[in-house]
């Protein structure tokens, strides 16, 4: 039931368009030897293995069916206290691990902020390469419908447990990680900038500090009496996201809540960490400023 409604409007990335002669290529499992397993229940009715694959020089993850979360600690004497839950994107059949997961997270813990990158429980994919692929083109064919937040607790369950797991676990562990309980925020990138709205609007107990949509659906929603700062980055030719309203951006000012709103002239869907000679590289940039003038970054002693 769930990986119905959810399939009409899983993302990937954009790239699949731009780059269809860069082949997806099966490689081993990376280290995961820094990842703490979340504890959630293993995915219902999975048969096909989680799975590694290269594309566009980056890492992608499939098939997840335990929830993992990697910390990126900062340097001790920079760390600011603050902290941010990464969820990478990828329809809800994939993760994009390295360009919205692992590299952001490396930036932000160069910055002094903690981060932590939640690989979560994805819908079922066939197990072969070329069934995965045609998988992925069936789900390109189709103009993805907006997802309907009153529907969001049904329709990402497991999903909403792994980040609300993910954020018990890291105020569990604050001190240890020099981390003040009360700027852990979240970004997510596409399918993850869904999660993120998710756990924001429908979530009972994580309770983000800020969070960020990348690239994520901008439809209007009733904004939560303590509804966080919110940041959002989208490029104009964006093919997924860019040709409605900005219904989110409206909602958040309508309810006198902080939002900031960048819109790239280019970028595309996928932008990410990517290196690109357009102006939606800014996007890291402007998080990072963004969170500094909300105080998110100023350090303990201060």
């Amino acid at each position: 039931m769930q990986q119905s409604l959810l399939a009409a409007f899983y993302i990937f990335t954009a790239q699949v368009f731009a780059q269809p002669a860069d082949q997806m290529t099966p490689i081993s499992p990376p280290d995961q030897t820094q990842t703490i397993v979340l504890g959630t229940p293993p995915l219902p009715g999975a048969i096909a293995p989680e799975s590694w694959h290269t594309q566009y020089g980056s890492r992608f993850v499939r098939n997840v069916t335990v929830a993992t979360l990697t910390p990126f600690l900062p340097d001790p004497k920079k760390a600011s206290g603050a902290a941010v839950i990464v969820a990478p994107g990828g329809g809800f059949r994939t993760l994009s691990m390295d360009n919205e997961g692992w590299d952001v997270a490396r930036a932000l813990a160069d910055q002094g902020i903690a981060a932590f990158v939640l690989k979560y429980r994805l819908n079922q994919t066939p197990a072969d390469m070329a069934g995965f692929q045609r998988a992925m083109q069936d789900m390109f064919s189709r103009r993805p419908p907006r997802p309907d937040p009153a529907q969001m607790l049904v329709q990402l369950a497991p999903q909403l447990e792994d980040s609300h797991a993910a954020f018990a676990l890291v105020r569990s562990r604050a001190s240890e990680w020099q981390i003040d309980p009360e700027r852990i925020g979240m970004i997510g990138f596409s399918a993850g900038a869904m999660l993120t709205m998710a756990t924001t609007l429908v979530g009972k107990d994580a309770k983000p500090a800020f969070i960020a949509n990348i690239y994520g659906p901008l439809d209007a929603v009733a904004v939560p009496a303590d509804a966080p700062p919110l940041f959002v980055a989208l490029a104009a030719d964006d093919p997924f996201f860019a040709h409605g309203k900005f219904g989110l951006i409206e909602s958040w000012h309508a309810a006198k809540k902080p939002v900031e709103f960048h819109f790239y002239e280019q970028g595309g869907h996928g932008f990410g960490m990517y290196p690109k000679e357009t102006t939606s590289t800014g996007w890291y940039r402007a998080f990072t400023s963004w969170l500094t003038m909300h105080g998110m970054l100023k350090h303990k002693e201060q």
